[in-house]
């Protein structure tokens, strides 16, 4: 009488006969859980194992490296809903613009600062309590009808962020490139309201100014031609010149500053354990400084 052979089942799949084993846990695997491997096949628990196990890929700068420029594209995307949102609703200019310090009167009108004012009158900008203008200025562009550029100040802006931020992204990471982007929207900010806190200015191009910075800095680091990233650099001081007399300077000059120095923490951090460290330091104590800056510039004004 001859025995039953003993039938031997996946142990992802009880029901389903398998005859073939991992070749990392010798367990039995059926099609569905079988995946390629160097020799034989493996189940899908001993890929993921061994997926957390590689070390995945940085770049220079501590940078995951990735395909696709997804932080470009959400920060290009922000801009646009935002700027078709002022053509629906001109006012979301007004409420959000970046402005330091106004006086608005009975009459709607706008009026010089000063620190005391009649009861009829009331403060506006950053002075009243309104920090978001700090950041969310950065996101609007003037109005296709007003201004000197019109619509052509967020399709330039819009058309550099898209060949900027695609290079510098690659090279920095999403988180760090989203981290360069704000501080150095911040940073023009800031310097507008230091500087001039009467100004009304909106645009991105304070954090684009950042990402320039970000450019040299890193073909610098990179060791990349620097005759053509210099001069790049050259025309983008001398867009901030020559642009003074109708775009904020201020603003892209503190843009300028502030990439610049979050990027040089990036490039020259210790490459070793002690890096992410460093260069989230580096990010939270400028972050710390311009809420320093900010906060006296506002104490000051409110006397």
């Amino acid at each position: 009488m001859e025995s039953e052979s003993a039938v031997t089942t996946c142990y992802r799949h009880p029901k389903v006969e398998s005859y073939v084993r991992c070749t990392r846990c010798d367990r039995y695997i059926c099609p569905d859980c079988m995946r390629e491997a160097a020799v034989g096949h493996q189940c899908v628990e001993c890929v993921k194992e061994g997926a957390r196990s590689v070390r995945q890929a940085r770049t220079v700068f501590g940078g995951r490296i990735t395909v696709a420029p997804v932080v470009t594209y959400v920060l290009i995307g922000l801009n646009v809903l935002a700027y078709l949102g002022e053509l629906v609703r001109p006012a979301l200019v007004d409420r959000f613009e970046m402005l330091g310090a106004m006086l608005v009167g009975p009459d709607g009108g706008s009026y010089h600062w000063q620190a005391s004012y009649p009861a009829d009158f009331h403060a506006e900008g950053v002075v009243a309590g309104e920090w978001y203008r700090l950041l969310t200025g950065a996101f609007l562009h003037l109005p296709a009808t007003e201004g000197t550029f019109g619509i052509l100040h967020i399709v330039m802006n819009m058309m550099v962020l898209w060949n900027l931020g695609r290079v510098v992204e690659a090279q920095l990471g999403r988180v760090r490139h989203l981290a360069l982007y704000l501080l150095s929207a911040l940073g023009g900010s800031v310097l507008v309201l230091l500087i001039s806190p009467e100004d009304h200015t909106v645009g991105a191009s304070g954090a684009i100014f950042g990402l320039g910075a970000a450019y040299w800095v890193m073909a610098r680091r990179l060791g990349g031609d620097m005759n053509s990233v210099n001069r790049f650099m050259a025309g983008l001081l001398l867009w901030l010149v020559i642009s003074a007399w109708a775009t904020s300077w201020e603003g892209h000059l503190g843009g300028l500053l502030a990439g610049g120095v979050v990027t040089l923490a990036y490039a020259y951090a210790p490459r070793d354990r002690r890096r992410d460290l460093v260069q989230a330091a580096a990010c939270v104590g400028l972050l710390v400084l311009l809420a320093v800056l900010s906060v006296g510039k506002v104490t000051g004004l409110t006397g």
